[in-house]
Order: structure tokens, then C-alpha cells, then sequence
């Protein structure tokens, strides 16, 4: 298994989707590669966690 770069859905920038994260995945049983950056991923969860808070 190698690193792999992929492009995020949001911002449309270039990251790599790690050998160890991939492992990571795949000990997880998760079937899809992420589809977002770390930068993006991190200000998703962070819109959740305002959005829950708000109930």
C-alpha cells in the first residue's frame, strides 16, 4: 500500500491519504476514501458541533 493523493470535494486542493491512514481505514472496515481535506474535514465537524450546540 502507498501514499495516494487525492482531491478534496470542497476545496478542491490536494492532499495525501496516508499509508497509516489508510490501514487506519481499512481496521475500521470503512469502505470509502475520504473525500475531504484535513482543513476541510476539521472546519466540517467544527460547523456540526455549532449546529448542535444551537438546539
Amino acid at each position: 500500500m502507498a501514499d495516494k493523493k487525492l482531491v478534496c470535494q470542497d476545496c478542491g486542493k490536494e492532499f495525501i491519504f496516508t499509508e497509516g491512514e489508510q490501514q487506519f481505514y481499512a481496521e475500521k472496515g470503512f469502505e470509502n476514501e475520504p473525500k475531504r481535506c484535513p482543513d476541510c474535514r476539521r472546519a466540517r465537524k467544527q460547523q456540526k458541533r455549532n449546529f448542535e450546540g444551537r438546539r
